[in-house]
């Protein structure tokens, strides 16, 4: 279905400074940051420097940290939690890694990507390590319903990677469609990571709905504002060559829109762009795109997904860490990276 905008004010409101959110879970980020190093250990060497190199490149640990932090505003927090932090950036790892091949990236957050370095074949393969390297630590919880969650994400994840890749240099491709990959292939893990959180946390079936239905109105939120930046963002801000999406026929949100809302003309222009994964066509793409105000419709949708996030909070106790996940909701439509 497709995403109805509202009139907010997030993205023109008080600026988030995300350092002082993380800082919040700065000792417990650490101990994951430690507990990712000590669980990349392999004696297969090209695993440990593959593993180093990508875990190691920046990021904002965002979604880890959304699990801490729920974790945090619910209550004590154990290992387990710990555990399942690095576990879901392990998955994220693992998406980052395939995800590169299949859209031969050659830039990862303003660096080589590992494709681009040691090649698909290594990439894949130490993907695959990373997924089950995270199914074996997630197995030490003991806990079904945490294996149950971790692996009908994983599954989801490789549907919305299956469907991206039907929808590529696919002009005709709807806003509905566009939102199942999104919510499949990326929201999923945002609402995992919270889910997970209220789980360990022993919280109430309707809390662990509400606070994973924020992550998932979280992860749509970036998602939208990834595909925005694509057509904004300077290349130094984004980590990655502008125009990526449209070179790999990607049918984002903004192109979508743009198609609907311009000329025959102009239309034309941008569906032989998709078909063709031509990025030489992204000027006139990109004049279209901002003729016809797609990257403001596409930023009013995120606005509505961060404000259904903030909605699903509603209920929680007060404290700084629900303080923060707001905070984290507007962050995602004010950021520009």
């Amino acid at each position: 279905m497709a995403l109805h905008t509202q009139p907010s004010s997030l993205n023109s409101s008080q600026l988030i400074d995300f350092d002082s959110i993380k800082g919040l879970t700065n000792i417990e980020s650490k101990a994951v940051d430690q507990l990712i190093i000590n669980e990349l250990s392999s004696d297969v060497v090209l695993i440990n420097q593959m593993g180093h190199y990508i875990v190691g490149n920046g990021g904002k640990r965002l979604r880890p940290m959304l699990l801490l932090l729920v974790a945090k505003a619910l209550g004590p927090m154990s290992d387990y939690h710990l555990l399942l932090a690095a576990v879901i950036e392990f998955i994220h790892t693992a998406t980052l890694l395939h995800d590169d091949v299949v859209d031969e990236s050659e830039l990862r957050r303003g660096k080589e990507s590992a494709n681009a370095v040691w090649g698909n074949a290594a990439s894949v393969l130490v993907g695959d390590y990373l997924y089950s390297r995270a199914f074996e630590m997630m197995v030490r919880t003991d806990n079904m319903r945490v294996m149950e969650i971790l692996s009908k994400t994983t599954t989801a994840i490789a549907e919305g990677e299956v469907l991206q890749l039907l929808n590529c240099n696919n002009p005709e491709t709807t806003e509905a469609k566009y939102l199942e990959v999104i919510a499949r292939k990326t929201a999923i893990l945002f609402s995992a990571a919270t889910r997970l959180g209220a789980v360990l946390s022993n919280a109430d079936n309707e809390t662990e709905e509400k606070l994973a239905a924020y992550g998932q109105h979280l992860g749509i939120a970036f998602q939208l504002i990834d595909d925005a930046l694509d057509y904004k963002a300077s290349q130094e801000d984004l980590g990655k060559n502008l125009g990526d999406d449209l070179a790999e026929g990607k049918p984002t949100l903004p192109l979508i829109y743009a198609i609907q809302n311009s000329s025959a003309e102009e239309a034309a222009i941008i569906i032989a762009a998709i078909k063709d994964g031509n990025r030489e066509a992204f000027n006139d793409v990109y004049a279209i795109v901002q003729r016809t105000q797609a990257i403001a419709y596409t930023e009013q949708c995120a606005e509505a997904q961060a404000l259904k996030a903030i909605d699903a909070l509603a209920n929680l106790p007060e404290s700084d860490y629900k303080t923060a996940l707001i905070q984290l909701a507007k962050f995602s439509v004010q950021r520009s990276y």
